[in-house]
């Protein structure tokens, strides 16, 4: 993917300041430093951040990341603005997006438990692996992957004690052919592993339509990564439309609510149903009046619906399509669940904090959302200034793992003046489900 050498000016200091200049350089663009930012001391910064406290024992003080983290999340704002430079970005900042969801639903370190509770570390036989059961479906799934009735729904302690059985590779085969979301406490890859993978691009004989002044956004997206991305991509100027499925809406609804205000006012909702011809027919003709369109669910499940990515990316309108996983979309891997927490430890998260301090610890509250949304929005909106037309993969492993690799050798952060966001970007809650879907079908005629 290519800016053509665009030239864009970073205003951001230290750590932050150099990711920002790497990634658009990695996009194709021709890149400029400045620091206007007032910097604050490192130690400082840390003993001020809400994400530091997040990793550690809960009977004791918060354990340092030797990672720079929200230094590093700050270094994609960075370059979101420097594209960008009038959108409304100047209240946001990296430690606030890394650990808004635990500031407001009251979350906090807990060790091998991660701070939302659904994902923990458990010992096996010959290692550690990361398990979430975030649905109470999941918890059914336990008798199959472990070969007997032992475990009782939401008996934790049941469960560890069958797990240290088994080895580690048994645990994760098995549990990945069942749909389970696991992960081996594993160190990062030393191969280098990049952010963003394309997929696809349509053939540069298609004549386009004309462009948007700004884009149209379809979030197929649920829970945290994807809707962040939208969420971003809003404040650069996008129209965001949040479609969700009837049948199956965005289960976070039922979340913490001031978290879904947080990430979703503003953006219009729309609900079809999925289950019924008419509803799959309005789906296609939306998708294919976007400009950008964010997804998270796994290609067969898409065709299932009817849905080509790589035919719509083709179309009229050459949408920039970003497709969101947990492990990848190679062959095997598109079939892996993932959560953002047990993400952070397949990429090596844990693996680096047991290294420094001995102890097998969660990094942060499901680091591996935040972060991905974070660099899908910055791929969306570069793709989308460059024509668009692009299918592009980001994974919450792969994202995490070129973030530990790119932070090897960065000295300690020097951080931007914290700045607080507002509680709720527009002022205003979340839709209702399905609050635009008149609206919006009878504005693109496909009631």
């Amino acid at each position: 993917m290519q800016l053509h050498g665009r030239r864009c000016t970073v205003d951001a200091p230290g750590v932050a300041g150099d990711y920002a200049t790497q990634l658009l350089t990695d996009l194709g663009a021709a890149v400029t430093r400045h620091c206007s930012a007032l910097a604050t001391p490192a130690a400082d910064a840390a003993s001020a951040s809400a994400f530091a406290a997040l990793s550690g024992p809960a009977d004791g003080p918060p354990v340092r990341v030797p990672l720079p983290l929200p230094a590093l999340a700050d270094g994609v704002l960075a370059a979101l603005q420097a594209l960008a430079p009038e959108a409304a970005l100047a209240d946001l900042d990296g430690d606030t997006l890394l650990s808004e969801r635990a500031v407001l639903a009251g979350l906090r370190r807990n060790g091998a438990i991660a701070p939302g509770g659904h994902c923990r570390l458990l010992a096996a036989a010959d290692g550690h692996i990361a398990l979430s059961l975030a649905r109470d479906d999941d918890w059914h799934l336990l008798p199959a992957w472990l070969e007997q009735d032992c475990v009782a729904p939401g008996d934790w302690a049941a469960l560890a004690a069958c797990v240290q059985a088994y080895p580690a590779n048994r645990l994760i085969e098995q549990g990945r052919l069942l749909g389970l979301a696991l992960a081996a406490d594993q160190a990062c890859p030393s191969m280098p592993v990049p952010w963003l993978r394309v997929h696809a691009q349509a053939p540069a004989t298609a004549r386009p339509l004309p462009a948007r002044k700004t884009p149209l956004v379809v979030d197929l997206s649920s829970l945290w990564a994807g809707p962040l991305c939208s969420r971003l991509l809003q404040r650069l100027g996008a129209r965001v439309i949040k479609l969700e499925s009837l049948g199956r809406p965005d289960g976070a609804r039922a979340g913490h609510a001031a978290f879904f205000d947080r990430l979703h006012a503003g953006k219009q909702s729309v609900a079809l149903d999925f289950a019924t011809t008419t509803g799959r027919a309005q789906l296609r003709a939306l998708l294919a009046e976007a400009d950008i369109i964010i997804e998270a669910s796994r290609p067969r499940a898409l065709r299932q619906l009817g849905i080509d990515a790589e035919a719509i990316i083709a179309g009229p309108r050459r949408p920039t399509w970003i497709a969101l996983s947990g492990h990848g979309r190679s062959e095997l891997q598109e079939h892996w669940i993932a959560y953002g927490d047990d993400a952070g430890v397949a990429a090596g998260l844990t693996s680096l904090l047991h290294r420094q301090c001995g102890q097998h610890l969660f990094v942060g509250d499901a680091i591996g959302d935040p972060m991905t949304g974070l660099h899908a929005a910055l791929a969306a909106w570069a793709s989308w200034r460059s024509g668009g037309g692009r299918l592009i993969a980001l994974s919450l492993v792969e994202v995490l793992q070129h973030l530990i690799q790119q932070a090897a050798g960065a000295q300690a952060p020097i951080a931007a003046r914290k700045r607080g966001c507002s509680s709720v970007d527009s002022g205003i809650g979340a839709r209702e489900l399905g609050t635009d879907t008149a609206a919006v079908l009878a504005e693109f005629g496909l009631r």
